[in-house]
């Protein structure tokens, strides 16, 4: 591939701050080479009292950025909140082995939804926007060993559904309908289109 001289970036207008302990969103945004911040917020993640899976999590990732943005006017927060669905009963993260063997019973051989919801907030200008995306994600018919392999492993534990996408959980997926990087946490194409349509990113090309 001939090096032509010439470097693609991204600029914010703003320092961008992800509200949010995920090692998967903070993954995600490393990917796109743009410098941030990572405060976790405090907040009840009750979902507000919510059954409606877009509701759910627009709630949460509002709270998110919210309780972050209000300590930090001159910065874009960015929160967000990941659900999976099936059979119209919310599944969270499991609290111990027993519960992650229960999810991934009820998603072995079928589909179900994931939503992340995600807010960003910019105090400075009083700007906020909150979108739910939809995925619909298919597992292979799962053994009983194969969930007790992977219920044994440290993987489940923090990720809603009780499975990643990005990991060894991926042996389970047989098919992804709509956004990838949805599943594992963040909708980044969603996220980068609010944030250039709302001008605080743009997209440049230096040459030498």
């Amino acid at each position: 591939m001939e090096n032509t001289g010439c470097s693609c970036e991204m600029t914010l207008s703003a320092p961008l701050i992800l509200a949010s302990a995920s090692p998967r969103r903070r993954e995600l945004l490393e990917l796109l080479g743009l410098p941030f911040s990572v405060i976790p917020p405090r907040i009840d993640e009750d979902g507000e009292g919510s059954t409606d899976p877009a509701k759910y999590v627009l709630a949460l990732s509002a709270a998110k950025a919210r309780t972050v943005a209000k300590n930090h006017t001159d910065s874009l927060v960015l929160g967000a909140d990941t659900i999976v669905v099936i059979d119209g009963l919310i599944l969270g993260k499991p609290q111990d082995r027993r519960e992650a063997i229960e999810m991934l019973s009820r998603l072995s051989g079928r589909r179900h939804e994931v939503f992340t919801g995600f807010s960003i907030c910019f105090n400075r200008t009083g700007f906020e926007y909150s979108e739910a995306v939809r995925s619909v994600v298919e597992f292979h018919a799962l053994t009983e060993a194969e969930i007790a392999w992977y219920t044994a492993t440290c993987e489940p534990y923090d990720k809603a559904g009780a499975y990643a996408l990005q990991g060894k959980g991926a042996l389970f997926v047989k098919e992804i309908e709509g956004s990838y990087t949805n599943v594992i946490g963040l909708p980044l194409r969603e996220v980068i289109e609010c944030l250039r349509r709302e001008n605080y990113l743009t997209f440049s090309q230096k040459c030498r």
